[in-house]
């Protein structure tokens, strides 16, 4: 078994995807790992700690990639020309593991088929039991929920704990998270760490016990519906519940400093939580961090990867929080796919062993045998 592992060439992702603990475990079960040159940099990984684990590191395509039985990075390249060099080079039948964001990308899907490399992408993975493992979405979500309230704090003007000192007291930030998932309950227990008064909408009833059980004040509209998916997302609620929620918000913002927002539908643009109506309304100083900057954002006026000024409150596109912490998020990331891969090949690490019909592989395999397989990409 060959695996290669590429540098990432998105300007704003600074994670690699395989760390050398991984790469010491996988030589140790007689994979042979080739990895292009300052792959790691950004994540506080050096060429010689690869060697040292016992990569093999090259500048050169062909070397890293001929032969490969599987490839395995963060995101897709950034542009057709970036990634059809690496899709030259791989040999057919090569397995390419990412975060492939094939709703954003379906051309790339089409390449992989022409060029018959078989693709996984990992956030496709079902929320199961036996997956969690593998569950890269749940991993690095974590570390944005951390990163979105360590990054309003920097942006505040002010501090979130209460303050008594001989000049007077200080009342604490009021934090306001919209959404209660991986991120979202991060963002709670990392908030409440700071000192600040934390308050929590989510649409999914069972969310009010987990961010109870974190200190926070669950908000929630007065409702028979209940946004619970069963699949770990939150699904689309009513227009009558729409509008119950919309004044709600509205509401809960105009006392609130800080503002998490963390909602994203599969597939679909992120959902509009806060318009410039209520961000009117909001207190001068007030900090949006918006998670979901790279699916449109929860925000109007939200802009991925910048800062935007609005009526003095500050709304922050963050793109791509767990890129921040790379070398936490890289060394989680690479455990993921370790899991996989041994799930994927038995345990044996000696082939690829494909179960087409397997729950989790028919999540989250999109190309095979080039063809599109995955039946929510095919048309």
């Amino acid at each position: 078994m060959k695996i290669a592992i590429l540098k990432e060439r998105l300007d704003t992702e600074k994670r690699v995807a395989i760390t050398p603990d991984i790469v010491k475990k996988l030589v140790n079960h007689g994979v042979e790992v080739h990895i292009e040159q300052s792959a790691g940099e950004s994540a506080s990984v050096s060429d010689q700690d690869y060697i040292d684990a016992g990569a093999k590191v090259s500048k050169v395509l062909l070397e890293i990639l001929g032969d490969a039985n599987m490839v395995l990075k963060v995101q897709p390249s950034p542009s057709a020309d970036n990634d059809m060099s690496e899709l030259d080079f791989m040999p057919e039948n090569t397995l390419l593991i990412g975060m492939l964001s094939p709703y954003n990308n379906k051309d790339l899907l089409r390449r992989y088929a022409e060029k018959k490399v078989n693709s996984v992408s990992m956030e496709l993975l079902p929320r199961i039991t036996k997956a969690q493992s593998m569950d890269v979405l749940s991993s690095q979500s974590n570390l944005s929920g951390y990163m979105a309230v360590i990054k309003a704090a920097s942006e505040y003007g002010r501090i979130f704990p209460m303050m008594t000192t001989a000049a007077g007291g200080i009342s604490p930030a009021k934090v306001l998270i919209m959404g209660a998932g991986v991120a979202g309950l991060q963002a709670v227990a990392t908030a409440k760490r700071l000192g600040a008064i934390v308050s929590v909408f989510d649409v999914r009833a069972v969310a009010k016990e987990q961010v109870e059980s974190l200190g926070g004040k669950f908000i929630e509209v007065k409702s028979d519906e209940d946004g619970s998916s069963g699949a770990g997302y939150a699904k689309e609620m009513s227009e009558e519940y729409k509008q119950k929620q919309k004044q709600l918000i509205h509401d809960t913002l105009k006392k609130s400093d800080i503002v998490i927002t963390t909602a994203l539908i599969p597939g679909r643009a992120a959902p509009i939580l806060i318009t410039k109506e209520m961000i009117d309304d909001m207190r001068m100083g007030s900090v949006i961090v918006d998670i979901a900057a790279n699916s449109g954002g929860n925000c109007e006026g939200t802009k991925a990867n910048e800062v935007v000024q609005y009526n003095g409150v500050k709304i922050i596109g963050a793109g791509n929080l767990p890129s921040e912490v790379a070398a936490e998020s890289s060394r989680l990331y690479s455990k993921n796919l370790y899991n996989f891969i041994e799930y994927i090949t038995n345990k044996e690490f000696k082939e690829i062993s494909f179960d087409l019909d397997d729950e989790i592989v028919k999540a989250c395999l999109l190309t095979h045998g080039g063809k599109i397989i995955n039946p929510n990409f095919q048309e």
